[in-house]
């Protein structure tokens, strides 16, 4: 049997029933955090754009936007998947290095609406989805990552496996989406290089992929076959080193949508441990950002390569400076989403503390990457006194867990200013398996409009 079969077969085989109690209640906790970010990013000037386009091509009402009303399947996508990534609170998978809530939900969600699907469907995709793109990001990183963003490559595959499972696609049918996700997948890093809108891009067309990937075989639309193993397939155009062996081990025994990660700062992930320990530090020891003298972070090569941007000049390319996060952190005491402003942006305080961050690689850290994404925080005071800490897990990782009241609140925290209810919405989303999908986006709808 090739690689792309089995993965075809585990996507088909998998029912609800075969989701563990506490895979379900994860999955809820991965929906709703998806949707908080979603709801958070909705009116922002990138996310308008790709709205006022879909309005222009217009579309059948199948399936709602975030960003209010509804339309095709295809530009319900789009929009809800790019809204979801914006705001850079959305959850990430270390080994991977993968966001799949916002390439796989918004997919899995619009087509269980158009297809009038249950809650119970939805989070079994969903589940679904998570594992494999998680699967194929494993084996395929760390090299994969140096170009191509993970999440919009790897990310094409778990969109079109979710999907796939709730069209009920037979495993021929199945194979068929993965190999036209992966003939589509793409996603260059290029873009950080100028602070472009393309990452919201990146999200929209990978859902969209997937999408459009699963839907096509649903008519018998054919494909590549060995999509990810074949001599012209993912793994050996798009990474130095693969190991297929990443994606069998344990499929169907472990679930690894519980290995998620969730982000309690507004940032790139790559900037969160080093926040977490300068937020340690200043309270351990009251420490204030005036008696700073200079800031070290000692942690691994891809935060330079992603982050080390010493002069971001927009609100959105500062989420990707680990210079400005640490300031940031430093001068307000948080990362929060209502930190990164344009106010922020000009603070001569925060401008002058940046000039005093040094970023630079530590071999321990580095060796323990992907699976720790860790760095450690050395901070000179003024006064010649020096503190330090490290860690290898951020706040929100599996190892760090934050709960699940903390995660509620987040979620109320980024939908206050956009539901009339926020606390409704949870109540919804942690009753999906009760429920159909169409109830609670109605729900969502009626909030939206009385808000």
């Amino acid at each position: 049997m090739t690689l792309s079969k089995r993965l075809a077969e585990y996507v088909y085989q998998t029912s609800f029933q075969d989701l563990p109690e506490h895979v379900v209640e994860f999955t809820k906790i991965c929906i709703l955090d998806w949707y908080g970010s979603a709801l958070a990013g909705k009116d922002l000037p990138p996310i308008q754009a790709i709205k006022e386009l879909v309005e222009e091509w217009g579309g059948h009402e199948q399936a709602s936007l975030v960003t209010g009303g509804k339309s095709s399947i295809g530009n319900a996508v789009l929009v809800n998947a790019a809204s979801s990534h914006i705001v850079e609170l959305d959850d990430i998978h270390k080994s991977s290095i993968i966001h799949a809530g916002t390439v796989v939900i918004p997919a899995a969600v619009a087509a269980a609406e158009a297809y009038d699907l249950s809650g119970k469907e939805l989070i079994t995709a969903v589940a679904v989805g998570y594992e494999v793109c998680y699967r194929i990001g494993e084996a395929v990183s760390p090299s994969h990552y140096y170009f191509w963003h993970n999440t919009a490559t790897c990310g094409t595959f778990g969109s079109a496996a979710a999907v796939a499972k709730l069209l009920n696609l037979n495993v021929e049918q199945t194979m068929y989406a993965l190999g036209n996700a992966g003939s589509q997948a793409a996603g260059l890093w290029e873009f950080i290089e100028d602070g472009g809108n393309t990452k919201q891009l990146h999200t929209a067309k990978a859902a969209y992929n997937g999408t459009l990937a699963a839907l096509l075989a649903k008519k018998n639309f054919t494909s590549a076959t060995k999509i990810l193993e074949g001599k012209r397939g993912f793994f050996e155009a798009m990474a130095e080193t693969a190991d297929p062996l990443k994606i069998t081990n344990n499929l169907g025994n472990v679930w690894k949508i519980t290995e998620n990660s969730f982000k309690i700062h507004a940032s790139c992930r790559h900037t969160h441990p080093a926040i977490d320990c300068i937020l340690d530090i200043m309270n351990e020891h009251s420490i204030s950002f005036q008696q700073i003298k200079r800031m070290t972070i000692r942690t691994y090569q891809t935060v330079l390569n992603i982050t080390d941007k010493p002069n971001p000049d927009s609100v959105y390319a500062c989420k990707f400076s680990s210079q400005f996060c640490a300031s940031l952190a430093a001068v307000k005491g948080s990362a929060s989403i209502r930190d990164f402003t344009n106010e922020s942006l000009r603070n001569p305080e925060i401008e002058n503390l940046m000039k005093k961050v040094d970023v630079i690689v530590d071999s321990y850290y580095e060796e323990a990457y992907p699976e720790k994404w860790g760095a450690k925080v050395e901070i000179t005071l003024e006064n010649g006194k020096k503190f330090e800490k490290g860690t290898d897990y951020p706040k929100g990782d599996p190892e760090k867990m934050a709960s699940k009241d903390e995660l509620i609140q987040k979620f109320i925290s980024m939908t206050v200013d956009k539901l009339a209810d926020p606390e409704e919405e949870v109540e919804a989303i942690f009753k999906l398996d009760k429920i159909k999908t169409r109830e609670w986006l109605r729900k969502q709808h009626i909030s939206q409009l009385h808000h």
